[in-house]
Parts: structure tokens; C-alpha cells; sequence
């Protein structure tokens, strides 16, 4: 555990800005301790980072928060976006810095203003917001949470996470077998009444994101047991070969 203080030391992001972060709900700490100070963990860091690498591509907190909580967000492809988009703004401060020592070099009357232009920056940028804000999943997403409470969040989240205990219990089986084939199609179910419509496709997708690792899977496995994730990315990709 970490306090505040020692989180903001070790990542640079002021006490002000994680305080503003747990008041809008975009980074809660994992516990609050009998004095009010707030307590963080390994996996509060790492949600820290993707709201950090987010903020690079320049997305308000607001979008960050309904991505990052979205069940549908695949932190690996995120992870892709942000490299390729740092990487590119790295070549860009390396031209101007290049820029700069020839203006030194040569004169000020040095005239070449190719290197301010940042318009392939800003398109890439343009497309991954469109990619994460502007599918018909985050739009239906959108439009069926906008209401909701913070309670509604809460209860949502315990339902959703339940489904994957139910999945714990039946890791022992055969994922093809019929109980655990209408589990997923339960889990199906509770994506499209309460987030947005869940395609076949798109849960099998779901499912290899649940079993690839990180906070995800972590989480999966911490209230189904070890393996559930696995176990139910396996029983998601039978009900999706079965009904192609």
C-alpha cells in the first residue's frame, strides 16, 4: 500500500490533481484509512499509467474515465495507440530541435515551416478518439449509463463480477459442456441489457481480452480463483465456434 503522498513522489502527478482524480471517481484509492488518508495499490498505479498515457493523446478526463471503465476496453490496444502516437511526437520535437540548431547555423531568414506541421499527429490522434469514443458500442454505452449513480456503478460492477465467480465454480468441467456454454451466454446477456449489444464476435473477442493479462485478468481471476479466466475465455470461444 502507498499513500498519497508517496504516489505522488513516485509518479510526479501533484496531490491536488489524485485528490481531483478520487472526487470524479477516475482514480479511487483501494481503501481509506480510519483517518481519511488514501491508500493505493499495484493495480491503482497501473490504472494511473493508462490515465496518464490517455492524457497524451490528449483525451478529456471524462472520456478517459468511460473508456478505461468501459468492460469492453482492451488495454493492449490502447497500449499500441499510445506508442505509436508518443513515438511520433518524439520524431516531431527531434525535428524541431533539428530545426532549431539549423535556424541557429544558418540565420534567422532561414524559412522552412514543414516542420511545425503536426497534421499527422493530429489525424492519428483523431482516429484512435474515433476508434474508442465513436463505435456504436461506446455510443449505446454512453447512452445507457448516462445516468447512472455512482450506486448503479457499484452494483453493476458486483453483478458483472459475479457472473465470473459462477464461472469459478465450474472451472473443473469441460467449457464445452452445456452448463458452462449457457453461463456465457448469460454473461452475453447481461452485456447487451446493461452496456451495449454484445455480438457473437464481439464476445469472443471479450473473452481472449479477459485471458490476456493485466488488471482484467487479474481481477477475473481474484473472485473466480486462479485460472477462471482462462477458463472462461476458453468457454466463449466454443459458444462463438459453435454459432458461426
Amino acid at each position: 500500500m502507498m499513500t498519497v503522498n508517496e504516489v505522488s513522489k513516485l509518479t510526479g502527478v501533484s496531490i491536488r490533481t489524485l485528490q481531483y482524480y478520487d472526487t470524479i471517481g477516475l482514480l479511487k484509492p483501494i481503501e481509506y484509512t480510519e483517518s481519511g488518508y488514501r491508500l493505493y495499490d499495484d493495480t491503482s498505479l497501473e490504472r494511473l499509467q493508462q490515465i496518464l498515457l490517455f492524457k497524451e493523446l490528449e483525451f478529456p478526463l471524462k472520456e478517459i474515465k468511460k473508456i478505461i471503465d468501459a468492460p469492453n476496453f482492451d488495454r493492449n490496444k490502447a497500449l499500441e495507440q499510445q506508442i505509436a502516437l508518443l513515438t511520433m511526437k518524439k520524431e516531431h520535437l527531434e525535428n524541431l530541435i533539428s530545426f532549431a540548431r539549423g535556424i541557429k547555423g544558418i540565420g534567422v531568414k532561414y524559412m522552412d515551416f514543414k516542420v511545425f506541421d503536426t497534421r499527422k499527429i493530429d489525424e492519428y490522434s483523431k482516429r484512435a478518439k474515433e476508434q474508442w469514443g465513436q463505435t456504436s458500442e461506446f455510443k449505446e454505452f454512453e447512452e445507457k449509463t448516462k445516468n447512472w449513480t455512482k450506486d448503479d456503478e457499484a452494483t453493476a460492477a458486483n453483478e458483472f463480477m459475479q457472473l465470473f465467480v459462477e464461472f469459478g465454480q465450474m472451472k473443473e468441467t469441460n467449457p464445452a459442456d452445456e452448463q458452462v456454454q449457457l453461463q456465457v451466454r448469460k454473461l452475453q446477456d447481461y452485456i447487451t441489457n446493461h452496456f451495449y449489444t454484445c455480438s457473437d464476435k464481439i464476445l469472443c473477442g471479450l473473452g481472449r481480452m479477459y485471458a490476456g493479462g493485466g488488471e482484467l485478468t487479474e481481477n477475473i481471476d481474484n473472485v473466480g480463483g486462479t485460472g477462471t479466466a482462462e477458463f472462461a475465455s476458453k468457454a466463449m470461444d466454443i459458444f462463438y465456434m459453435s454459432r458461426k
